[in-house]
């Protein structure tokens, strides 16, 4: 099954005009998805407090709401990637457009912790779907020099998503606090970019690679058209095209997949990397933020407005990511991050067992720790992995290989958020900071001997290299001459 693909640097150079503006219009729309996925995620953390209390909940119980979402979005993924091969990424987003808003109906009109979970679980249907199929949708449409902006948008989206919830948790709450069910008002929020994501996807094209695979080639030119020059345009028609007639002539799919050892290995590449990701405890901290931040000293709610910290950095962070994801390779970019995450770990779990419980530094120092690893996952951790995930895959098993990898990456992230308030109950902050800081160490690790280079190639290259093995098998000189060439 391996193509010939063309020299990317062969291609007509990129060029502005209103097929710029066109693939920047289709960007902000696709990422609503993207912001979904961060509000909906996010706005648990402020609203955890009023809720526990007006639903009784125990700390068990806290992280069944929490996770419920998650667990969904696991099977949201996988499912968003399946349906998004069937029927198109378009069709899926609108799909899931109209699950966020359901799923925000029912949370708020909720009478008992049943329907709220079930209100969750469609929102986390939603979010997985979004986070498999939203990246895929951009990485497809994108020019590969700018494939790693374009795609990482989702997730400056997301961290965006998630610092509005943040901030509106907290002007919400320090208003309205005193108001039984203010939670609600929270979670109804969620239902109005769920509105705008609809009817925006309506005008939006469909990707041009998937409607190429399914032998729509004249429609896939005329939607290549309306954001790249007409030269560049008909020349990666002419290599799409070529790598879709050499997929015909294969296996599809998870079949596919099972027969080539080098598509097995680059989908547990993508397993682990989603794995180790959120083994960082990111959304750990970004769901209860307000947990961690009031287990360190903070009143509730000095720790609503603390917690806007980590929510700013978060955004700034994906602002420099995003520079840095079409100028730094992805090895690099994602080595970095582990390391700087696992070094936060540790001091942070140092900070809370050397400072005392009554000093008035501790929370400060602690939240300073927080803010700090935060800032080190969003600059060089989170947008390179999504975009990794999207960009790696052949076509034929793109949506099966994006939804597989999240699906994995989101039943980690349930069961980190199932047991996270248990894990702090039991442990600390101390034992639970250095435990993700044990697993960090074995992540670097995994990421240093597995990750092959993405970088500066177009997705038709990408699938040469993964389908015959080449971009595992590349020799270090082999890669300082492909470092040169760029």
């Amino acid at each position: 099954m391996a193509t010939a693909s063309s020299d990317p640097h062969t291609l007509p150079p990129l060029t502005k005009g209103p097929h710029s503006s066109r693939l920047g219009l289709i960007s902000i729309v696709a990422c609503l998805g993207g912001l979904l996925f961060g509000y909906d995620t996010g706005v648990i953390n402020g609203a955890l407090p009023s809720l526990a209390e007006e639903m009784g909940l125990t700390a068990l119980s806290e992280g069944v709401v929490t996770s419920s979402l998650v667990f969904a979005a696991a099977i949201g993924a996988i499912a968003g990637g399946r349906i998004s091969d069937a029927i198109g990424r378009r069709r899926t987003i609108l799909i899931l457009a109209v699950l966020f808003f359901v799923g925000s109906v029912v949370v708020v009109t909720t009478p008992n912790v049943e329907l709220l979970v079930f209100g969750r679980i469609l929102l986390g249907l939603g979010v997985g779907g979004a986070s498999a199929v939203v990246p895929v949708f951009l990485a497809e449409l994108a020019p590969f020099e700018i494939r790693g902006s374009i795609t990482g948008r989702n997730e400056l989206a997301i961290v965006s998503g998630q610092l509005a919830a943040f901030v509106i948790n907290a002007i919400i709450g320090n208003v309205w606090g005193h108001i039984d069910g203010v939670w609600r008002l929270m979670f109804a929020v969620c239902a109005l970019p769920a509105i705008a994501l609809f009817f925006g996807m309506l005008r939006m094209p469909e990707s041009p690679r998937w409607l190429i695979e399914k032998g729509r080639n004249a429609e896939a030119l005329a939607v290549l058209k309306t954001v790249r020059s007409e030269e560049r345009a008909e020349a990666e028609i002419a290599e799409i095209e070529q790598t879709a007639r050499a997929e015909r002539a294969g296996a599809v799919g998870l079949r596919a997949v099972f027969q080539n050892k080098w598509l097995v290995r680059i989908l547990l590449v993508g397993v682990g990397l989603g794995i180790a990701q959120q083994l960082t405890g990111i959304n750990s901290v970004m769901y209860y933020g307000n947990v961690i931040l009031t287990e360190s000293g903070f009143e509730q709610n000095a720790a609503l407005i603390a917690n806007i910290a980590p929510g700013v950095i978060a955004v700034v962070g994906g602002v420099i990511a995003l520079y840095l994801m079409d100028r730094v390779d992805r090895r690099k970019t994602i080595i970095t991050g582990f390391t700087l995450t696992t070094i936060s770990h540790v001091l942070i779990g140092v900070a809370s067992m050397v400072l005392p419980e009554d000093s008035a530094a501790r929370p400060f120092v602690i939240l300073a720790l927080v803010v700090i690893f935060v800032g080190s996952m969003q600059t060089f951790l989170n947008i390179a992995v999504w975009v990794y995930i999207a960009e790696v895959f052949p076509l034929h098993m793109r949506g099966v290989g994006t939804g597989v990898s999240i699906f994995m990456l989101w039943i980690t992230n349930g069961f980190l958020s199932l047991y996270f308030p248990s894990m702090v109950e039991g442990m600390g902050i101390t034992g639970t900071f250095f435990l993700f800081a044990g697993v960090g160490v074995v992540a670097l690790i995994f990421v240093i001997t597995q990750l092959p280079e993405t970088r500066g190639r177009t997705l038709e290259q990408l699938e040469e290299g993964v389908t015959t093995g080449t971009i595992f098998t590349m020799s270090k000189r082999d890669q300082v001459f492909h470092q040169a060439r760029r």
